[in-house]
Parts: structure tokens; C-alpha cells; sequence
């Protein structure tokens, strides 16, 4: 059965590869055509982007002599989503939203100003480096 592949916007029918229950192994010769990635000494590599395979780890990203590779583990590793409908023989890749990988690393909530009960305007900003409380309330 060919598996078609949507990856980044590009459709592919890869005839070798095995989906696996929620794994899909692409064959090494079909992986960079399908992809855009391939495998090198440093890992799983996109151009100069490169994902390595963690110690320990590697059969379950490469089997039968290292000819197969699982996207499906590589798009876990980098903590992104994967779905597929198996009747049919379709999985798509997709891409973490840039807003969503940008507040992973940031941890400050956005400054907002609101008064407070005697009509005295207190910012967010203005407790940086503070604790706070945050207590928030709707009727709906």
C-alpha cells in the first residue's frame, strides 16, 4: 500500500513506507524527498538544523540496519504534532504555531492595567520581580 505523506505543504506517496500503530518508517532513500530531512553523525538534520537522536534511544528512531527511519518518533522528540488516518493510508506532519513555541520559553505574563477598588490604576509591570496573586472572575 502507498502512504501518502503531507509534510510542510508537500504531498509525497512513498511506497515503502510502514506505518506501524501510531509510527510511520520511511526508508532512508525516501525520507529527504518526503521531508526535507536526512541523517547525519549529528542526528536527524533540515538544512543546518539538526535533531540529535538521544543516547540510549536510537532503536527507536532507526531499524533494519538503520535503512528505516521513524518521523513519527523524530516529530514527538521535537514536540509536534502528528496525525494520520490509517484506513487510508494518510499522515500529516505538522509544524508547533511559532506563538506557541515562543511561549515555552517565556515565562512573563503580559502587562495590563486595571483599577482597583477605590479607582487607582495598578499595572502588571509595576510588580515585576514580585509574586502575584492573580484573582479573575466572569458572570457567563
Amino acid at each position: 500500500m502507498v502512504t501518502t505523506i503531507i509534510y510542510r505543504d508537500v504531498v509525497s506517496e512513498v511506497a515503502g513506507a510502514k506505518p506501524e500503530g501510531e509510527d510511520l518508517w520511511l526508508p532512508l532513500s525516501d525520507l529527504y524527498n518526503s521531508t526535507g530531512w536526512d541523517i547525519r553523525d549529528e542526528g536527524a538534520c533540515m538544512g543546518e538544523l539538526c535533531v540529535p537522536i538521544p543516547s540510549g534511544q536510537e532503536g527507536e528512531f532507526a531499524k533494519e540496519d538503520g535503512q528505516l527511519f521513524n518521523l513519527t518518533a523524530l516529530h514527538r522528540l521535537m514536540g509536534q504534532p502528528t496525525v494520520h488516518d490509517q484506513a487510508h493510508g494518510v499522515w500529516l506532519f505538522g509544524e508547533t504555531s511559532p506563538v506557541v513555541t515562543d511561549s515555552l520559553f517565556v515565562h512573563d505574563a503580559p502587562d495590563f492595567s486595571l483599577p482597583d477598588l477605590n479607582g487607582q490604576i495598578h499595572s502588571l509591570s509595576d510588580y515585576r520581580g514580585k509574586k502575584v496573586l492573580l484573582v479573575s472572575w466572569a458572570s457567563w
